[in-house]
């Protein structure tokens, strides 16, 4: 299991913290230091079953220089902004936990955390 952190994150604090009481086995991954892939967030995506826009934060000051909220949302739109996600990976919502049964889920609350525990 792999989950993407911003050690900042009071959320991000509060999956791992669940996990390590869980006994569960993960790997964590700084994704501000380490940014996945555009063909990695297609991949999450595919397994989360959501949409670019849907992982973004809009809130983002990045996100707001670019005008993400004026972004169309058509499947015309996906490339522009899975490429905006690789390149500025602030704006991924957080924390993304993907299982190793395929399981990904967005883990902003500890019921999202523990539907990927075994």
């Amino acid at each position: 299991m792999e989950i993407w952190v911003n050690p900042a994150c009071a959320k991000c604090r509060s999956a791992v913290s669940l996990l390590d009481e869980a006994g569960a086995e993960y790997t964590v991954r700084r994704y501000l230091d380490d940014p996945p892939t555009a063909a990695e967030l297609k991949a999450v995506l595919k397994r989360l079953g959501l949409e670019p826009w849907d992982i973004t934060r809009t809130t983002e000051p990045v996100a707001k220089e670019l005008g993400l909220k004026t972004w169309g949302r058509t499947p015309a739109d996906r490339s522009r902004w899975i490429d905006a996600l690789a390149e500025y990976p602030k704006l991924i919502q957080r924390p993304i936990i993907t299982a190793d049964d395929g399981t990904t889920v967005v883990a902003r609350t500890p019921e999202a955390v523990r539907s990927v525990l075994p």
